[in-house]
């Protein structure tokens, strides 16, 4: 399973290199053109059957949260900053790699037999930890890491049945539907498969590259949000595991064109694919960015349902990772530049 692979690759963003030779791997001998640009996104051009102009991009961004150092101590403790949104509650005692070479190492904490009782109530800010690599000194770390690398949570894929387990899924799992898209093609029109970089830290890679394919319109894959944990209080939960694809009709970055969301509805349920839609605004994609792009893009997203998304460990169901790539694959055959309007 590709997921695997993209799953436990190291690509904190900014830092692709890893996961785009893996997807270029896998689809080198399905596309018809590719091109890695100056910011690092991969451009794919799968030619379409028929004589058209209608030009659809399918993104999917390769990057993933992370840490960087930023310091190193007299006692070869290391200092870091976050890389994407992540929450200071989930990086204690968590084991991460630093560095291209992937030195092991562990966010340190003080043990809770040595905190006071105010301690053990508030939430220790990132700033306030380390990574220990096991230096002794500042000249031993030197020898191992540097200021500027990066760093990524030490966790191993798994299958556990009717879900896996790994980290990154945010957006890994949509770099692993794009591929299963790639390969299920030719398309009616030409399709641009474009993995993109630096998501994460303001959806950078996806302006860029819609502003060089200048698409008539878009589809953004996500792993995203899944909220369905036991609560005290009845509250609708952002997405489910299970239940199917997630599609976004509105986020804090953009509101989905609500022609392509219906496409989306109409192609599942004429197929008897389950499909939900996301809670409207929360999270953001790079659909924010490619909606603005020039005279504007009409833009749609489709996400599979991740548990514990933007932590060192998430879950998904495989069962919503293949009705994901069924709903897109037939989506697109079914797409015509009429769906927009044009």
């Amino acid at each position: 399973m590709i997921l695997k692979e993209l799953s436990e690759a190291f690509g904190v963003s900014g830092h692709e290199e890893a996961v785009r030779q893996i997807i270029f791997e896998a689809i080198r001998d399905d596309v018809d053109e590719y091109r890695v640009d100056s910011i690092g996104n991969l451009i794919t051009l799968k030619r379409g059957t028929g004589e058209t102009s209608f030009k659809v991009m399918v993104t999917a961004h390769m990057d993933e949260i992370g840490l960087m150092i930023t310091h190193i101590e007299d006692n070869g403790q290391l200092r870091f900053a976050k890389v994407g949104g992540i929450d200071d509650r989930i990086l204690l005692s968590k084991a991460v790699y630093v560095g291209d070479n992937k030195v092991p190492g562990i966010i340190g904490v003080k043990p809770i037999h040595l905190q006071e009782d105010k301690e053990q109530e508030q939430v220790i800010k990132y700033d306030k930890l380390t990574i220990d690599i096991g230096a002794t000194s500042k000249a031993e770390a030197e020898q191992l890491v540097k200021i500027g690398d990066y760093v990524a949570f030490a966790t191993s894929f798994a299958d556990l049945g009717t879900v896996v387990k790994g980290k990154a899924f945010d957006d890994r799992a949509g770099c692993a539907v794009l591929i299963e898209i790639i390969k299920g093609g030719p398309y009616p029109f030409d399709l641009y498969g474009v993995f993109t970089v630096q998501e994460e830290v303001g959806l950078r890679g996806a302006q860029v590259a819609a502003y060089a394919v200048e698409p008539d319109a878009a589809f953004c894959l996500e792993g995203t949000i899944c909220d369905d944990m036991p609560k005290k209080k009845d509250v609708s939960p952002t997405t489910e595991l299970g239940k199917g694809p997630a599609i976004t009709v509105m986020d804090r970055s953009f509101i989905a064109d609500r022609r392509l969301v219906q496409h989306l509805v109409d192609t599942a349920t004429e197929l008897g694919i389950p499909y939900q839609f996301k809670q409207p605004l929360k999270g953001g994609t790079d659909a924010g960015a490619i909606h603005k792009t020039k005279t504007g893009v009409p833009s749609v997203v489709v996400a599979v349902p991740s548990r514990y998304i933007h932590s060192p460990v998430c879950l998904l169901s495989k069962s919503d990772f293949e009705n994901a790539v069924r709903l897109m694959q037939e989506a697109l055959r079914r797409l015509t530049p009429a769906t927009i309007g044009k």
